[in-house]
């Protein structure tokens, strides 16, 4: 795969943010989209033509969420934001990774969300700073710990559990073909956790109880088609009993 192809998918939604939330394609697409202006409809005078917004910012905040809406109005200009390609993905929900950079260097702790659009991870409880939330004219104001994030590239390492320090990780293939991490120090596979399975929906997809309006895993299973040779046409010719009679003329070619 071409080294464009990576920079290509920076501007669209990580894999990790879309199974977080549980919410088809569609949905995310059409909530991050911002049409500005749109020919009318049904209109032979005007040809087809859609102007909306193409590039976005990507935040802390979730993309089908008001305030990335609010970050990426029409004719807002945002600074470009230069990320580093990463192959495949190593760290994930619920890891413990070590602090390489800010006054909590050295410390340990769990990652509580994955910004896959800007490599970012946030740690719980860690490289946090104080941020000053404002309410309404004659109110105090409020001071609360906000965690910054920290890229996965160079601010962060994986630790490994067998002797509790950062490393890095490659992606192997155990004998039985499953793909997995390892350590490059040790040697030792770091399983991914259970976090990782979690959606806004459900904490692992085990205890998701069903409703009304999902789709229930036998009529997944059902069978309603089968492959045939035949056209749409020969199709429901042959489920409304008709038979074709008439012979068709000659025709050449030259």
């Amino acid at each position: 795969m071409r080294l464009t192809d990576y920079l290509r998918d920076f501007k669209k939604v990580g894999e990790l943010t879309k199974k977080y939330a549980n919410l088809p394609d569609s949905y995310i697409k059409r909530s991050m989209e911002k049409i500005v202006w749109k020919t009318p409809q049904h209109n032979p005078r005007y040809l087809p033509r859609t102007v909306k917004k193409r590039k976005y910012y990507f935040s802390e905040h979730r993309p089908w969420t008001m305030p990335f809406q609010s970050q990426n109005n029409f004719g807002d200009l945002k600074p470009k934001v230069f990320l580093e390609p990463i192959k495949e993905w190593s760290i994930f929900k619920g890891d413990r990774v070590e602090i390489l950079v800010g006054p909590d260097k050295g410390k340990q702790g769990i990652v509580g969300h994955v910004i896959q659009e800007r490599n970012w991870v946030i740690v719980d409880g860690l490289n946090c700073e104080l941020e000053e939330v404002s309410h309404y004219k004659g109110h105090l104001s409020m001071v609360q710990m906000k965690e910054n994030p920290l890229l996965v590239t160079s601010e962060v390492a994986l630790v490994d559990p067998s002797d509790l320090q950062g490393c890095t990780v490659e992606w192997r293939f155990t004998e039985t073909g499953e793909k997995v991490r390892v350590s490059s120090r040790s040697g030792k596979i770091i399983p991914i956790p259970s976090l990782a399975k979690q959606t806004y929906d459900y904490k692992t997809p085990n205890t998701y109880k069903e409703s009304e309006k999902d789709t229930s895993a036998d009529d997944i299973k059902k069978i309603t088609f089968s492959p045939l040779l035949k056209t749409f046409e020969m199709d429901i010719m042959d489920e409304m009993d008709i038979k074709e009679d008439r012979v068709p003329a000659p025709t050449y070619w030259y």
